[in-house]
């Protein structure tokens, strides 16, 4: 089974957050990126050669490995080595963004949010 944790909004910032130069993930075509925004975007524009060469290679998930290891989400991770497609792969990365941007957003406005009700009290 596996283990919930729940990601506050430090952690939600700092998998959010640009990584050091000599942690950033080099891709085959020359683009770089340091976080998971611009992992999404470059996802979106890659070459299919270029994916394939990094979710392929040697049964490695690069992409997935990167996350894991660098930005060090493990669910995040997970869904972009489930992923078939850039497409698919896309998409997981975007929804994580989102969650982890809403978990940025309460220390800034203040406020508690209930998770059971889904509403601000």
């Amino acid at each position: 089974m596996s283990k919930i944790s729940r990601i506050n909004s430090n952690e939600a910032s700092k998998r959010l957050d640009d990584v050091s130069d000599d942690q950033q993930f080099y891709c085959k075509d020359g683009t770089t990126f340091k976080n998971i925004i611009e992992l999404g975007k470059a996802l979106v524009v890659m070459e299919d050669e270029t994916f394939e060469h990094h979710t392929t290679r040697g049964g490695i998930n690069d992409f997935s490995a990167w996350v894991k290891d660098v930005i060090g989400d493990d669910k995040l991770a997970n869904e972009i080595s489930k992923s078939s497609t850039q497409i698919e792969a896309s998409e997981a990365v975007s929804q994580r963004i989102a969650f982890l941007q809403c978990k940025v957003i309460p220390d800034n406005i203040g406020g508690n949010y209930s998770q059971t009700t889904g509403i601000w009290l």
